[in-house]
């Protein structure tokens, strides 16, 4: 079992701390998790958690614009933020002697970002997020899967039926007042979980938390997650796209509706990702790419989210001359096999999540990101502790049974790209 030391409290105004002190190098990572993202947002007002993340780096009322980078980089750290479905991080490594100039910056944003806030900054970085939905997603091969997926999988007024980069439309419909209101309704103290990990004096890290955190007010009650967040364990059906796109090889992707991350079964789910597609003796790779040669690549994973339900995606593109039939025959051969697997291919993919985790978490900042992980999602930080025990306790019978439950025709979304016919 793992032993990552864990001291938690909370202040008065509801934030949760979370200190794990490790003094190995003279290096602290400083995370906070904010529960708020796409999952929170109404209808109209998609891709909005994530513009709003672009804003929290547009400067505060004692931080000029862009000065958190600047202060950061200076210091000799190095910092980002990110916007997933189920919450917003934000994240800062810096030199141990440096913590007070983080826990500053942080504190800043989070009590003073709207006397900073402008129409004139508004307008700039929704510009910056539509071309990043015009370069990741619009004018990329394949680049609009996932918000067709969600779609496919999660009905209209499930909380992931869309995806976390939002609609042109939404953007564009964002207001100055919309923004000021996510901020009230959001960034709130209790709704927030900081975490530090690294070389720090847990006394003099109490005092700072206290002097920079303990005098912003706690925020109104989080409202509830909008739309229908209970679903059925499996669809009931299958349901398909077919895109012609400009994309020069077809692809299909596959997807289950998989238990949520946190049970017993999502550990099962993602091993049986890991059997399927880590590494080139996974039984897509050896089987679509190595004898058969129907796909160049295949990719599977476990999508870690938490309301009603997660996903298993998959996908493989087609080698040169191979058809998408082709692709989606051999690739649904081998989800058939998993009813039958070999004992040996659970235990390597066991072994391999293992590693993985315990490598993660030799570093700082993974650390600190997973603490904070655990305290906002299952208020519980000491699972940092037990999860390779819960990847562990996966057995073979486990994954056979879960893929007659899930991995079947009653409970899949195909999702085929094929290129589009010269002059359609």
């Amino acid at each position: 079992m793992i032993r990552i030391p864990i001291e938690r409290y909370r202040l008065d105004n509801g934030m949760e701390i979370v200190l794990s002190r490790e003094d190995a190098a003279p290096v602290v990572a400083l995370n906070i998790w904010y529960g708020v993202g796409s999952r929170n947002e109404r209808a109209g007002r998609t891709g909005f958690a994530h513009l709003f993340e672009h804003m929290m780096f547009q400067g505060s009322k004692h931080v000029p614009e862009m000065g958190h980078f600047a202060l950061i980089e200076k210091a000799g750290g190095s910092l980002n933020g990110s916007t997933w479905l189920d919450r917003t991080n934000y994240f800062e490594t810096l030199p141990a002697n440096y913590l007070e100039l983080g826990l500053w910056l942080e504190s800043d944003r989070l009590g003073w970002l709207l006397p900073a806030m402008t129409q004139e900054k508004l307008d700039n970085q929704r510009d910056v997020v539509k071309n990043e939905r015009r370069w990741r997603v619009d004018n990329q091969p394949y680049g609009d899967w996932d918000e067709r997926i969600q779609a496919l999988m999660y009905p209209p007024d499930h909380p992931y039926h869309h995806s976390v980069i939002g609609s042109m439309e939404d953007l564009d419909a964002a207001s100055l007042e919309d923004v000021e209101q996510f901020f009230r309704t959001y960034y709130a103290p209790n709704n927030a979980v900081l975490t530090l990990c690294g070389d720090f004096d847990p006394t003099q890290a109490r005092e700072l938390i206290a002097q920079y955190f303990g005098q912003l007010p706690r925020g109104p009650d989080i409202p509830p997650i909008p739309g229908r967040t209970r679903l059925e364990p499996v669809m009931g059906g299958e349901v398909r796209e077919l895109v012609h796109q400009d994309v020069s090889l077809p692809r299909v992707y596959v997807t289950y509706r998989i238990p949520p991350f946190g049970g017993a079964e999502y550990y099962t789910a993602l091993v049986t990702s890991y059997i399927l597609g880590y590494g080139k003796a996974a039984l897509l790779y050896r089987s679509l790419v190595r004898e058969q040669q129907v796909a160049q690549d295949v990719v599977a994973y476990a999508f870690p989210i938490v309301v009603g339900a997660s996903m298993l995606v998959t996908w493989a593109t087609a080698r040169p001359g191979r058809s998408a039939a082709d692709v989606e025959r051999a690739f649904t051969e081998q989800i058939e096999r998993l009813r039958d697997v070999d004992d040996a291919d659970v235990q390597r993919a066991v072994n391999l999540l293992a590693t993985e985790r315990l490598n993660e978490l030799q570093r700082l900042d993974e650390r600190a990101d997973q603490l904070s992980m655990y305290t906002q999602l299952f208020d519980e930080p000491e699972r940092i502790n037990t999860e390779v025990d819960r990847i562990r306790a996966v057995t073979p019978q486990h994954v056979r049974d879960f893929a007659a439950r899930y991995l079947g025709t009653d409970n899949r979304a195909v999702l085929t790209y094929v290129p589009r016919e010269v002059g359609a």
